[in-house]
C-alpha cells in the first residue's frame, strides 16, 4: 500500500482544508500548533500531513516531497507551478494581494509614467509584473516579514503584500492603494504520483471537489 503524503502550512490553510479532509474521510490525529511533529499522522494508515512553510507546499510536491498540497495562489505564482497539476480551487484562505503606503505618501504622482518606485515585497514577481503593466520602473526589495515597516522607515515607498482584513494596515498607519489580486488556495499535485497512485489521489481530489462550493 503506498503512502500519500499532503503539504500544508500551518495557520489558516490547515485549518481552513480540515473540514474539505474530513469529506474525505481524513482527520489528522494531531494539532499542528500544539505537536513538534513536522509530519502528522491521519485516522488512515496511508495517508499523512506533512507541515511545511507555505512557500515551499508548490516545491515539495513538484519534487515529490509530497504528492498533493495545498498552495496560496501567490505562492503559485513566485514558484511559477513547474510539474504541478492544478486540479482546484478550493475557495479556501481568502485574502488579495494588494499594494500599500504610508498614509500621505501621493501614490497617484510617484506612478505617473516613467517615475521610479522602491517596493518592498516578498512577491517579487507579482509586484514586477503589475509595476511593468503600469509603465513605473520599481527598484525591487525583497523582505521576508514585517512589511510594514519598509514605508515607515523609508526603506521603501511602497509595498506589496497579503491583506485579509486590512487591520495591520491600519494599525501601522498604511493605506491600501491598489489591489493586483484576489487569492486563493488551490489544491496542487505531483504530475508522476497522479500516475503512479492514480486511485487514492482521485478519491481526494473527488472528494474535495464536491465539498468545494462552486460558482
Amino acid at each position: 500500500m503506498s503512502m500519500i503524503t499532503l503539504a500544508l502550512s500551518k495557520g489558516r490553510i490547515f485549518d481552513e482544508t480540515v473540514p474539505l479532509l474530513a469529506a474525505a474521510g481524513i482527520t489528522v490525529l494531531e494539532d499542528p500548533e500544539k505537536s513538534r511533529k513536522l509530519i502528522l499522522p491521519t485516522n488512515q494508515s496511508d495517508v499523512r500531513v506533512v507541515l511545511v512553510r507555505a512557500t515551499d507546499v508548490p516545491t515539495y510536491v513538484q519534487y515529490g516531497g509530497a504528492d498533493l498540497g495545498v498552495a496560496g495562489k501567490d505562492s503559485l505564482i513566485e514558484h511559477g507551478g513547474q510539474g504541478l497539476f492544478r486540479p482546484l480551487d478550493l475557495q479556501i484562505a481568502k485574502c488579495r494581494v494588494s499594494v500599500a503606503v504610508r498614509a500621505g505618501f501621493d501614490y497617484q504622482g510617484a506612478v505617473t509614467q516613467g517615475s521610479r518606485l522602491k517596493v518592498a515585497t516578498k512577491y517579487t514577481s507579482i509586484a514586477r509584473d503589475f509595476f511593468s503593466a503600469k509603465g513605473v520602473h520599481v527598484d525591487m526589495i525583497k523582505l521576508y516579514g514585517s512589511m510594514e515597516l519598509a514605508p515607515l522607515t523609508g526603506l521603501a515607498d511602497a509595498i506589496v503584500d497579503l491583506v485579509s482584513t486590512g487591520n495591520t494596515l491600519k494599525a501601522n498607519n498604511l493605506v491600501e492603494v491598489e489591489q493586483i489580486m484576489d487569492i486563493s488556495s488551490h489544491l496542487v499535485v505531483n504530475q508522476a504520483a497522479l500516475k503512479l497512485k492514480q486511485a487514492p489521489l482521485k478519491r481526494i481530489i473527488d472528494a474535495f471537489a464536491s465539498a468545494v462550493p462552486q460558482g
